[in-house]
């Protein structure tokens, strides 16, 4: 049965690592950046340090989000290792590592993928004219460029997730555009997980001068998407960003079926704090919503992950506790 037929809302009881805020691009809307330069770089025992603490609570999934360095930068190699090494730790300590931290060489992700059970990069949007405004100074958010690496993934056989961020300048034409393109990939490769319809939202420091994407016209826009896409992609919103809690429902029956990572903080949008768990509960539970905690590899996925990864993917799977979406 299609996820999106049944009554069942997911998401992943996830914890976030930030291996740098340092990012050389300068997207007008970012609240998650500092310049290179600017910020130290979490070090491996203090991530050691933050994963013992994690052990005995309900984490599962281990999101290693990063600001980019330069790709002809004398510290991308360190910088890479750090991320490596960060995923291989927190595989050996028993959570399952998703990286997401912007566009990578093929080499790169080919090596990642045998420390992460599923990878991450948002498409934004597929048109050039944003070079012009919020991705001036971004030369990492070419369009061609973004879309390459979820082909690239598509190659490795790595389960990935990607989405739109709405409300940047672009219009509805540029949301359908993306999404065609995303679900033409995925019908060649069959290896996206999950796609994010991710509002942009006021943040305290960022330089756009912008209104905010009405969260009211994300029902409709889930709708649509719901349409365009294979059914076999689910559709993830982040329910910190749609305050109106009838609008989330009405999300939910637009086709979205699942919150994304739940974690103490949202380090993209520092200025809306996740629901905790049990509040999630109060608002779907009356409606006849279910809220279940998932991998953050889907069970589909699982003859791709071979080695370490496929042992790792064996405890979670075992507890009833998730579901096996």
């Amino acid at each position: 049965m299609s996820p999106s037929s049944q009554n069942i809302v997911t998401y992943s009881a996830a914890y976030t690592l930030v291996p740098t805020y340092e990012c050389f691009n300068r997207c007008t809307y970012c609240n998650f950046r500092t310049d290179p330069g600017k910020s130290s770089w979490l070090t491996i025992t203090d991530a050691k340090s933050i994963l013992q603490q994690l052990q005995n609570q309900n984490v599962c999934e281990i999101l290693i989000l990063s600001g980019e360095v330069h790709p002809l930068s004398s510290r991308r190699e360190d910088w890479f290792k750090l991320i490596y090494d960060l995923c291989a730790l927190a595989l050996s300590m028993g959570f399952l590592p998703h990286t997401n931290a912007g566009p990578l060489s093929f080499t790169e992700m080919q090596k990642l993928k045998n420390v992460n059970v599923s990878m991450g990069l948002m498409l934004e949007q597929l048109t050039p004219k944003l070079l012009n405004t919020v991705h001036r100074h971004a030369p990492s958010k070419l369009p061609q460029l973004r879309l390459q690496q979820l082909e690239w993934a598509g190659e490795l056989q790595i389960p990935f997730t990607t989405g739109l961020l709405l409300g940047i300048g672009e219009t509805e034409e540029d949301w359908w555009e993306s999404l065609v393109a995303i679900s033409d990939l995925h019908h060649r490769y069959q290896h996206i997980q999950e796609v994010i319809l991710q509002p942009h939202s006021l943040g305290s420091q960022q330089t756009f001068d912008a209104e905010a994407f009405n969260p009211l016209q994300l029902p409709e826009v889930i709708a649509k998407a719901r349409e365009i896409l294979p059914a076999d992609i689910t559709i993830q919103i982040p329910p910190n960003l749609v305050k109106d809690e009838g609008w989330l429902l009405a999300c939910l029956d637009a086709g979205a079926r699942d919150f994304g990572g739940i974690s103490p903080k949202d380090e993209v949008n520092p200025d809306y704090p996740h629901l905790e768990e049990q509040r999630l509960r109060e608002i779907l539970q009356p409606e006849g919503w279910e809220l279940i905690p998932r991998l953050p590899v889907y069970t589909q996925f699982s003859s791709w992950l071979v080695g370490e990864l496929a042992a790792a993917l064996r405890t979670p799977l075992e507890d009833a506790n998730f579901y096996r979406k």
